[in-house]
């Protein structure tokens, strides 16, 4: 049978249009009308005033680390199951990111863990949207309100998420995005910071295009960075931003096919949870076992696999790899995340697709 990828890029709009334009009229760098009118189009959709575009993700990260004038020394306080991006962006600052343990519903930062871990050299916390489900911003900005603190949401994966009614991007002092090829939309690689703070946002400009001086071309009053998106991203941006609405429609689709499908089988497996405040976009369908441990976890992913199904482990925390060990213990962290596995969840996949993996996740548990 025809082999189920756990994820695919959506190219079914504008892309080819807009990119041959590019290419037609010499616009393929990093100036060029699709880069403003993706960065207008992403900002509207989130709800802020600023949205500045970036070559990828990480860079985004560091980006916005950068112009929140992060320095070596400081400590930033992010959840120890998350891409590792996350961290990485922190030590290219010189600073150290300080890990708390994460909610076992929607395995992102508890809140409840962040007051302990701060300390004289925190500057700010960086709660992550895991897989699609947004962090519970309240308590979170609340905290930092208290210590004087700055919150990067990390929306890599989250999309049109939303928090009691509001998009993430829009709930913290700035968020940061990813829009590699198997986003929710994509550019191929590419990345977006997002914030309603003005003078945040000239920052992020000015590091983004190697520091230079936007009224004094070619004078450098800081040492900046050149992490500038191409037109030719942007131009698949924007197209990709034409049909999100659509790419949102048909995740929560495939994840009720997947709750319907895989129903009978929550004896052995924890399907994915919903806060109430929340609402999440199912970057990945998630599953995890109700017993075992990776061992089991991985035997499961391997059955499947040689049943023609594609699927990935959930992240492994950051305190168990190497750069980032430390012997604590994060009893939800090293629990669940070893149990975890994302499923398939992209937009291509049919109900039938579905009901393959389902039977298929069945023979593999027994």
């Amino acid at each position: 049978m025809n082999r189920i990828s756990v994820a695919q890029p959506k190219l079914a709009g504008n892309e080819k249009n807009y990119v041959l334009e590019c290419l037609d009229t010499n616009w393929i760098s990093s100036n060029g009308k699709y880069i403003g009118a993706f960065e207008e189009s992403f900002a509207k959709f989130c709800g802020v005033k600023h949205a500045i575009a970036a070559n990828n993700g990480t860079t985004a990260l560091h980006l916005a680390l950068v112009a929140l004038d992060l320095k070596p020394g400081d400590e930033v306080i992010i959840p120890t199951v998350t891409y590792i991006a996350t961290a990485n962006a922190v030590r290219y600052c010189g600073a150290t990111p300080v890990l708390v343990d994460v909610c076992q519903e929607t395995m992102n930062i508890d809140p409840r863990e962040i007051e302990r871990k701060i300390t004289p050299k925190t500057r700010g916390i960086i709660p992550v949207h895991l897989y699609g489900h947004p962090a519970d911003m309240d308590p979170i900005n609340e905290i930092a309100q208290t210590h004087q603190l700055w919150v990067l949401e990390d929306a890599a994966e989250a999309h049109g998420a939303e928090v009691r009614g509001r998009r993430v991007g829009s709930l913290g002092t700035c968020a940061t995005f990813s829009f590699f090829g198997n986003k929710i939309i994509t550019t191929g690689e590419g990345g977006m910071v997002t914030t309603n703070d003005d003078d945040l946002a000239a920052r992020l400009r000015l590091f983004r295009g190697q520091g230079m001086d936007p009224n004094r071309r070619y004078w450098f009053p800081v040492i900046g960075y050149n992490y500038r998106m191409t037109n030719i991203q942007a131009a698949i941006g924007l197209a990709q931003m034409e049909g999100i609405d659509k790419a949102l429609s048909d995740r929560e689709t495939l994840a009720g096919w997947y709750n319907e499908a895989l129903a009978g089988l929550q004896n052995e497996i924890v399907l994915p949870q919903q806060a109430p405040w929340a609402k999440q976009v199912y970057w990945m369908y998630n599953i995890f076992l109700r017993d075992g441990d990776g061992t089991k976890r991985d035997a499961v992913m391997r059955h499947l696999d040689e049943m023609g199904i594609e699927t990935r482990p959930v992240f492994y925390p950051m305190h168990v790899l190497p750069p980032y060990h430390e012997e604590t213990a994060y009893p939800v962290a090293d629990l669940w995340a070893q149990r975890g596995i994302n499923l398939p969840t992209h937009q291509d996949l049919t109900r039938a697709d579905v009901q393959r993996i389902a039977d298929s996740l069945k023979r593999a548990l027994a």
